[in-house]
């Protein structure tokens, strides 16, 4: 131990009372004497004193300094500090290498200006007198001389040298990457040393017995040899030299060396290795880890601010340790580094607490000049600082995939209204397990309330702020692994086609970073549907949809004109909706019965095989289901997919489960679940091997019944059903598929993704083929011999009524020539509109009416009343289809009205164009109120009463039209007088749901009462186009929903329709052929009364499964809903119900729509004809399964 007295500072450290102690702790187990380096032979003496008494103490009066030597470690003896040597040698180094480039840049000047002016002056001349130049040189050069010609684009190799020098120090390569990284871990491996394990500022270490000092000069030897590729680099040799990293090498590496040298270490300027950090957002740019710009920003703050602030620390900490120099170092104090840190960090933010300051006066005078820049620098950065880390995303990371759990992306317009009518679509609970993620991707983050609803939905949904533009916001989604994409529209926007065409931008970005997604998406307008053609990747086959609202809307509302109420059922019928138990004994009550029905896809169970579907008693009693009318002579076959209408997904399991085995005389449909039968074996077989059971190559039969079958090709079940859906091929067409099937897969049939496009698909144009010929169910087939083949009456593809194209002057009516056409049984369109206006596309409300299924004959003659200059913009989709009128009027002019003879139509339609373009929700229908109200208040002359509307339904094949017996449509609902305008059959378009509330003023419905509830959505007066918003949902977990709806209500549109149209943007005419005429084979609408006719017995107190059953079997029509009076169930009590009272058990009803007009008019009952699942009699056959409630009449 030694005793150092009053002044005794062990390590260049603490003096005073604490000296010995410090000494004693601190003092290395291996050195065996302290030298003291003083002066003069005192200090001689003392070193021969230790010499000899190695372990003694010793007293001392005064001391300089104390360092700590070992007995192997040669230190001088002269007694003196050497760490002037350590900054002489940097400062040598950084002036010496300044002074050598400012001479090299002035001899090499010097040398320019005085040496080379007549090589300038030559080469001037050269360039001004090109020809003198040449002719001079070649009188100077000999004959035998050849010119040496040097190319230009030859590259010295001081360029060369310093080209991959920049390379290397820039990342551009993995040997550059490397070398950064490298750079990177060794500054914050030696910064890391220097504050973890700080030396005393000077001792005596042996280079070759101290590994620290070995590993720093391993570090600092790195740190040169990347100060050597930064110099070679560098364009401008002098700011380089005087940049800040420069600086930092030339007071930490020389110092290194001459420790070597010395056998000396001193702590000195280490701490400058801190000011590296300051490059650390360079470098992590050169890495690609910094991409946006906030975060560069937010990197570079954070980088000066704590490099400044422990470079600061590093130098208080130096300086209080070994004390001023002019005080012969006797005022230090020992501080640790974190002390020192803790002292500037007090010191900038102002705090100054003064348990920890500065003795010495070069501390004192640095706190001084760092109060001034680090109050600023406090002030400034650490508010940017925060406000940076604060304005980063919330929603600003990644999805994370859960095993076995699929998801799918959602954006477009995302607003609280869409993503709750989306998620309660989509999360009902009737559909089966749910399985899926929802992840949301939209650049706004949400507000308040749509926060707490994606809260409310944590455990399915999430949200991230980006955009689908931006493939690294696709990237953070994961939208390659995502099961579908869906795209919403702002069916509210006053620019319909600028919110098309974003999303048609937002299609192309995703198929572009993905084609293979699947992506479902919304668009207003019909005519953009064309854009997306243009896509290379887009593919309809593969299940991208594109649901046009204007098309559907329109579709919807035309099929009200065919059949009242069609709208209201068929929007229920996709729409997710919970049954609501009603204990009145009211029309909602049975109305919401129906409502609680939606449509399923399921496969058939082979106890169904070869089961004849007309006599439908054989599947009516062992299984609550029916089929959808797909002809007497089809037999249904393995595999077969059935369309069903349901309350939820589980009783449609049962088709599946059935069993003949275990269920057959099972009474309770509730019983029927899975059983572990070898039949379903069937499942596990090949679609190749399915579509074998169903018929032959060569004889057409099932397998069953020929043996002239080859051999199976096993392939994956829906690689067939995608290619050739087993539901759209007819039974005399299956060897032609099967053949074509082989055609396209000579080989093992490779399983592809998913097809979800089931059996409807197809276009009968394609399949001439495939059609069922059958001549009674064709219109007008008995004059298809003497047709003229030259006379276009139908389009290209014969799905609609054609005409040549019209002048729009020669359909306009004066209000005269129209009160003179004494119109009946036609049909009003009242449309609000101007120039400025956007397009409804009035088309796909025209194309239903003039379907080909209809005789020209049965065509409802079409009078638009609105404004001339808008319906002009709309004739060119117009001019090609008969029995188009138009008086130009307003629709709230009742002269108008009566010159149409709107009391004698059969539908009055009120559009509205304008609806979008006004702020206020409230009264963006306030022109479809008007109009719908000034009608209904319209009185009428009774004396025209006597005038019937010839508004006949078909005749379905078969039957007589002259028998009123046997034919039903005797029974049609004839119009008959109307004195007011209250009995004046109306259909009207809302924008906003809460409106419907002033369609009928004596109603009892509440304003907050959802759209489906109310009565005039009920009767079928109203439609909004937010009904449509359930399409989505539907169409991700089946898309055969929306090629069903679409068939049902667009009058037969198909894709190659669409292809046609964005083409040419109007139907070109096709001559009648026998193929084209066959296209007229598909489904129709009807509306049937049951007063009178063939179903006047079941009229009045029937069963609705009598009506079905006679429907069916006799006349080969599917009775698809009822739409009665409303509360007419009150009147009398039916027979069916006693009779259901009286065998003690339940009937079982197909009513998957119920609804009830409010007015009383001559429409009791009425049903509806079903279509085929793809317009064609088919192996596939729809099968709702009749609801389990009591059979109502």
């Amino acid at each position: 131990a030694l005793s150092t007295g009053r002044s005794a500072r062990p390590w260049a450290g603490s003096s005073g009372r604490n000296g010995d102690s410090q000494l004693r702790r601190r003092h290395h187990p291996s050195a065996d004497a302290t030298v003291t380096h003083g002066s003069g032979n005192s200090m001689m003496s003392r070193n021969n004193y230790f010499n000899k008494n190695p372990d003694s103490s010793i007293s001392m009066s005064k001391m300089d300094v104390i360092i700590p030597f070992s007995p192997d470690v040669p230190c001088d003896n002269n007694g003196q500090r050497m760490w002037w040597a350590f900054l002489a040698s940097s400062m040598v180094t950084f002036f010496g290498g300044l002074f050598i480039i400012l001479l090299w840049r002035t001899l090499k000047y010097l040398w320019t200006v005085c040496c080379h002016c007549n090589i300038k002056k030559k080469e001037a001349q050269k360039v001004n007198n090109p020809a003198n130049s040449q002719a001079a040189d070649g009188t100077a050069k000999g004959p035998d001389e050849k010119d040496e010609v040097v190319p230009a684009s030859e590259v010295g190799w001081m360029t060369s040298v310093k080209d991959w020098a920049g390379v290397m120090i820039s990342a551009q390569t993995l040997t550059g990457r490397v070398l950064v990284r490298t750079c990177v871990m060794n500054i914050y491996v030696t910064f890391s040393s220097f504050c973890l394990f700080y030396s005393p500022i000077e001792s005596c270490q042996n280079f070759y017995k101290d590994f620290t000092l070995q590993i720093d000069m391993f570090f600092n030897v790195f740190f040169l040899l990347y100060f050597g590729l930064r110099f070679i680099a560098a364009n401008d040799k002098l700011w380089f030299w005087l940049e800040v990293n420069s600086v930092v090498d030339f007071f930490t590496v020389p110092p290194v060396f001459v420790s070597v040298y010395l056998n000396r270490s001193w702590l000195g300027l280490r701490f400058l290795r801190a000011l590296r950090l300051i490059q650390f957002s360079e470098i992590l740019q050169f890495l690609n880890i910094l991409k946006t710009s906030n975060s560069i920003k937010l990197v570079n703050l954070c980088s000066i601010f704590i490099s400044t602030w422990l470079t600061a620390a590093g130098f208080i900490h130096l300086v209080e340790n070994s004390g001023d120099p002019w005080e012969n170092f006797q005022n230090s104090q020992s501080l640790s580094y974190w002390e020192c840190v803790y002292l500037l960090m007090v010191t900038m933010s102002t705090v100054g607490y003064g348990d920890v300051y500065a003795k010495t006066t070069l501390g004192r005078l640095f706190m001084v000049f760092f109060i001034l820049g680090g109050l600023a620098m406090f002030a400034s950065y650490v508010p940017e600082i925060i406000e940076l880390i604060g304005n980063r995303k919330k929603y600003g990371g990644s999805y994370s995939a859960v095993n076995g759990r699929k998801h799918i992306v959602v954006c477009g317009h995302i607003t609280l209204e869409s993503v709750s009518n989306f998620l309660k679509d989509f999360l009902h609970k009737d559909r089966d397990d749910v399985n899926v993620e929802i992840v949301f991707l939209h650049n706004i983050s949400p507000n308040l309330e749509l926060e707490a609803l994606f809260k409310r939905h944590f455990t399915q949904v999430e949200f991230y702020q980006g955009s689908v533009l931006n493939p690294h916001d696709l990237a953070r989604v994961k939208i390659e692994s995502a099961d579908a994409c869906l795209i919403l529209a702002n069916k509210y926007c006053p620019d319909p086609d600028a919110e098309d065409a974003s999303n048609i931008m937002r299609v192309i970005s995703i198929k572009n970073y993905s084609p293979k997604i699947r992506i479902i998406t919304q668009m207003l307008q019909y005519h953009n549907k064309a854009h997306l053609l243009n896509i290379p990747s887009w593919n309809w086959k593969e299940g991208d949809d594109a649901i046009c609202l204007a098309e559907l809307k329109a579709g919807f509302i035309a099929q009200s004109c065919l059949a009242q109420g069609l709208s209201t059922m068929l929007a229920n019928l996709f729409s997710m909706r919970s049954f609501i138990e009603i204990e009145e004994d009211t029309w909602q009550k049975y109305y919401l019965e129906g409502v609680a029905n939606e449509m399923y896809t399921e496969y058939l169970s082979s106890a169904f095989v070869g089961t004849v579907l007309c006599p439908c008693d054989v599947i009516y009693l062992p299984l609550p289901s029916i089929l959808i009318n797909p002809g007497n002579h089809v037999k249904m076959q393995e595999g077969t997919l059935g369309f069903f209408i349901a309350s939820d997904a589980k009783e449609v399991k049962r088709a599946f489960f059935y069993c003949k085995a275990c269920h057959d005389d099972i009474t309770d449909p509730k019983r029927i679940k899975k059983c572990g039968c070898k039949r379903r074996e069937y499942t596990h077989m090949s679609a190749y091997k399915q579509m074998k059971l169903a018929c032959c190559f060569d004889c057409g039969r099932s397998e069953r019944d020929c043996s002239c079958m080859s051999g199976s090709v096993h392939s994956n079940m829906d690689t067939l059903q995608r290619a050739y859906p087993l539901s759209s091929v007819s039974v005399h067409d299956c060897a032609t598929t099967l053949r074509a099937f082989e055609d396209e897969h000579p080989s093992t049939l490779s399983p592809k993704k998913k097809q979800r496009n089931g059996g409807m698909r197809n276009s009968p144009n394609n399949s001439p083929n495939m059609m069922r010929h059958d001549p009674l169910l064709i219109p007008g087939n008995e004059q298809m011999e003497n047709m003229d083949m030259n006379l276009k009456q139908y389009d290209s593809t014969g799905m609609f009524h054609w005409c040549p194209s019209k002048e729009i002057e020669k359909v306009i009516l004066t209000r005269s020539e129209a009160s003179m056409t004494v119109l009946s049984g036609h049909v009003v369109v009242c449309i609000f509109g101007d120039v400025t206006s956007a397009l409804v596309g009035l088309r796909n409300l025209v194309m239903p009416l003039r379907a080909s299924n209809f005789h020209y004959h049965e065509l409802k003659p079409i009078v638009f009343v609105g404004s001339l200059e808008y319906l002009r913009r709309e004739w060119e989709t117009l001019h090609n289809f008969p029995k188009v009128s138009i008086l130009p009027g307003t629709p709230l002019s009742r002269a108008d009205l009566r010159a149409v003879n709107i009391n004698l139509c059969d539908m009055c339609v009120i559009l509205s164009a304008n609806q979008n373009n006004i702020d206020d929700a409230s009264l963006q229908d306030k022109e479809c109120i008007l109009a719908s109200l000034n009608i209904k208040s319209m009185q009428f002359d009774d004396s025209i009463g006597l005038l019937q509307a010839n508004s006949q339904g078909f005749t379905p094949p078969g039957m007589d039209r002259s028998s009123p017996d046997s034919s039903p449509v005797h029974g049609l609902a004839r119009q008959a007088s109307v004195t007011t305008g209250a009995n004046i059959p109306i259909i009207t378009e809302l924008v906003n749901d809460s409106n419907v509330q002033f369609l009928d003023q004596d109603d009892d419905d509440d304003p907050d009462t959802e759209l489906y509830l109310t009565q005039p959505f009920a009767c079928g007066t109203a439609f909004a186009v937010s009904v449509l918003d359930s399409l989505m949902s539907a169409t991700y977990f089946n898309d055969n929903i929306l090629t069903l709806i679409r068939t049902l209500v667009t009058g037969g549109a198909t894709p190659e329709l669409e292809a046609l149209l964005a083409e040419e943007n109007a139907l070109q005419g096709g001559y009648s052929t026998p193929q084209t005429l066959a296209n007229r084979d598909r489904c129709r609408v009807a509306q049937l009364a049951l007063y009178d006719g063939p179903f006047a017995d079941l009229g009045d107190g029937g069963c609705y499964g009598d009506l079905f059953c006679k429907a069916l079997k006799t006349y080969n029509m599917l009775c698809f809903g009822i739409y009665r009076l409303r509360d007419a169930h009150l009147a009398t009590p039916s027979q069916c119900t006693k009779r259901c009272n009286n065998i003690k058990r339940k009937w079982f009803t197909d009513e998957p729509e119920n609804a009830y007009p409010r007015n009383i008019q001559i429409k009791p009952m009425s049903t509806h004809m079903a279509n085929q699942v793809n317009q064609y009699k088919s192996t596939s056959s729809l099968i709702p399964p009749i609801r389990e409630v009591e059979d109502e009449c």
